[in-house]
């Protein structure tokens, strides 16, 4: 039986010598005018020795073997490299690409003995060692010319295999030829697998449609075309853009595939940034001016509960009022929170038993819900405010339950973690450490559209009256605003996670423990500045009817005026924050330089967080937000004139006492 021989070589004379040399030999020849032709000739044909050209078109000798090499069919197949440059190719090694044998072309009659010599190592193999050198190369002598273009190729190999691009070279018909190594990676292809195959098998759908078009307007045009909307390659986004390859003999095509995935994604992360931000500014602004108006409504109820006994028809008509005051400054309160505004006492704080006192909290209610829990007994504190933390739980709580009509399983689990967690997300973390907590339920799900939106102020999938929308918003606020994140996982049908990364904290937990002060009367001298003639009126009063003795200010500038003034006689200014003309931080900054001991009291429809602990930062002596009650405003300026006011009234009290005596 005739032994199979493949010869594979682009240059006409050298397969028709190598043909006839072979056949009279008493083998079998089938030749090959590239690597791509040989590729496709030893589908159906199983040769025992296959001479392979070194420098050819569409895939070279060196990527022919090796690719041959990784066919199991084809592992003992006995490999010869025929090559007219290796002799002269620095470092050539034929066995580090999987070739037996390597022979030097030369003068044909020189070149039958070498072939003849191979063929004789070919029969014997297995029974010694195969030399390493090259046969052939005796009489032969180095080419100044050859060793200045291997000089060149070795060049452009070394820019191609460096390129940040990924660079294929395919043939009209869309057979990849040569990748360098960024193709081969972005492909997610091993190269002797890559080489040979179609190029639009790297893609899916519409994007390989599009591949195909563009190929084929390049090679009806022979001009270069690019396309601005990437093409999902593997799990990457590439830009692509396509350009011919003519030559004498050929045409290819040359494709170059820029990777734009972090790149996009570093654009969606600034947008979605930038669309929050807005958002957020617009909310916070609502916010703001609603507190301004319920606190108006609250300091006219105050004043009236005040002059009114509990035992007054109206009295309980008015706790009603304030009761609903109440509820819209929580409602103004979350938008605040979804603002980045709402951050009031900062303190380390205990996730795990927060969550279960919440859990347990919105369990009573809840019945139908089954709460697991899988909480990391290690778990690092957290910094935050508790009210604001327990207002997210509650929100998720809330959300997991309504996305599961008729009951179901919600699952919490907390965990120790870190920035590395965190990679490919829409948001850069900061480096560090962080506490992870996870509630899972298992209840309709969410599609794509909605998780997009899911975090907007007033976006609700519920039923007219069945949610304001805010819940996940502020949520979202709260999280973004203790420098932490959220992110959403869901599919139809088959529920939701959300996750919740919050920076970990060194600190100890303390217990903060509450103490109530009774309301007290004042007697001092009071400058309250508001920009509102609605809230100067009922500010005023309110202040009146605590027994303060009252200036008023509309705006910094005047208020400066009237505290230089009557400076030896204002005990306390009650300042807003945000003021035509100029602000209150601007405001408190001269009052400071005007008397360095001035009491303060920041007035907001904010929060404390952001522009107002800025401004307590520099020495302002407290905060309260609007809308406040006559109790809490009293408590709040008897903290801050501390042992002023109590030394007073002891002299007051001994004053009257005296009188009594007398």
């Amino acid at each position: 039986m005739k032994k199979k021989s493949l010869v594979v070589d682009n240059h006409p004379v050298m397969l028709e010598f190598m043909t006839r040399f072979l056949t009279k030999q008493g083998y079998q020849v089938m030749t090959a005018e590239d690597g791509l032709m040989a590729l496709d000739v030893i589908q159906t044909y199983t040769p025992d020795i296959i001479f392979v050209d070194l420098i050819m078109p569409n895939i070279d000798g060196k990527k022919l073997c090796q690719i041959i090499r990784g066919m199991p069919r084809l592992k003992d197949v006995f490999l010869v490299i025929v090559s007219a440059i290796a002799a002269e190719e620095e470092g050539f090694n034929h066995r580090a690409f999987g070739a037996d044998l390597c022979i030097a072309k030369g003068p044909l009659g020189t070149m039958s003995k070498t072939i003849q010599e191979a063929l004789h190592e070919f029969d014997l193999k297995g029974s010694r060692k195969l030399p390493d050198r090259i046969l052939g190369t005796d009489g032969l002598h180095a080419r100044q010319v050859t060793r200045e273009l291997l000089t060149i190729k070795k060049h452009y190999e070394t820019v191609l295999n460096t390129l940040a691009e990924g660079i294929l070279e395919i043939t009209p018909d869309g057979r990849i030829v040569y990748a360098n190594p960024t193709a081969i990676r972005l492909g997610g292809i091993p190269e002797e697998r890559l080489l040979a195959s179609h190029f639009r098998d790297l893609f899916q759908d519409e994007d390989r449609t599009r591949m195909e078009e563009m190929v084929s307007k390049v090679l009806s045009l022979s001009q270069t075309v690019f396309d601005d909307a990437p093409l999902k390659l593997q799990s990457r986004q590439v830009l692509v853009k396509i350009l011919p390859m003519v030559e004498e003999v050929q045409k290819t095509v040359i494709v170059v595939f820029d990777d734009v995935t972090d790149r996009q994604r570093m654009e969606a992360q600034l947008q979605h940034a930038q669309k929050m931000e807005a958002i957020g500014t617009l909310a916070g602004g609502i916010a703001h001016d609603f507190n301004n108006l319920l606190m108006v409504i609250q300091g006219n109820i105050s004043l009236m509960l005040f002059d009114h006994e509990p035992s007054h028809p109206f009295y309980e008509r008015l706790k009603g009022m304030e009761k609903q005051v109440q509820s819209g400054s929580r409602l103004t309160g979350q938008l605040l929170g979804y603002a980045r505004k709402g951050r009031y006492e900062v303190r380390p704080l205990d996730l795990n038993q927060m969550l279960q006192e919440a859990a347990e909290t919105f369990s009573r209610t809840r019945k139908d819900i089954v709460i697991h829990y899988d909480l990391d007994p290690e778990l690092h504190p957290i910094e935050a405010d508790a009210g604001q933390i327990e207002q997210v739980l509650m929100n998720l709580f809330v959300n997991a339950a309504d996305a599961m009509t008729g009951g179901g399983d919600m699952t919490l689990k907390t965990g120790n973690t870190s920035h590395e967690a965190m990679k490919n997300k829409l948001y850069n973390p900061k480096p560090g450490h962080y506490v992870l907590f996870t509630i899972t339920d298992n209840g309709i799900g969410m599609d794509k559209n909605t998780m997009e939106r899911i975090f907007e102020p007033f976006f609700t999938t519920k039923e007219m009256g069945r949610g304001t929308g805010l819940g996940l918003a502020s949520a979202y606020g709260i999280i973004k605003g203790h420098g932490g994140f959220i992110d959403v996982e869901s599919d139809i049908g088959r529920g939701s996670t959300f996750k919740i990364y919050l920076p970990a904290s060194g600190k100890k937990v303390i217990k903060a423990v509450e103490v109530v002060e009774p309301i007290k009367k004042g007697r001092e001298t009071v400058l309250l500045v508001d920009d509102e003639d609605s809230m100067l009126e009922v500010g005023q009063e309110l202040l009146k009817t605590m027994g303060y003795h009252v200036y008023t200010a509309r705006d910094g500038s005047e208020a400066l005026e009237i505290y230089d003034r009557s400076k030896g006689e204002i005990d306390i200014v009650l300042l807003d924050m945000i003021m035509p003309k100029m602000g209150g931080g601007e405001a408190f900054d001269q009052m400071k330089k005007i008397n360095p001991a001035v009491k303060v009291l920041l007035l907001s429809g904010y929060s404390i967080d952001g522009e107002a602990a800025k401004i307590l930062d520099r020495g302002c002596s407290g905060f309260i937000q609007k809308p406040f009650n006559m109790e809490e405003l009293s408590k709040t300026i008897e903290s801050i004139m501390g042992e002023k006011v109590a030394s007073q009234r002891i002299s007051e009290e001994v004053r009257q006492t005296a009188q009594e005596i007398a």
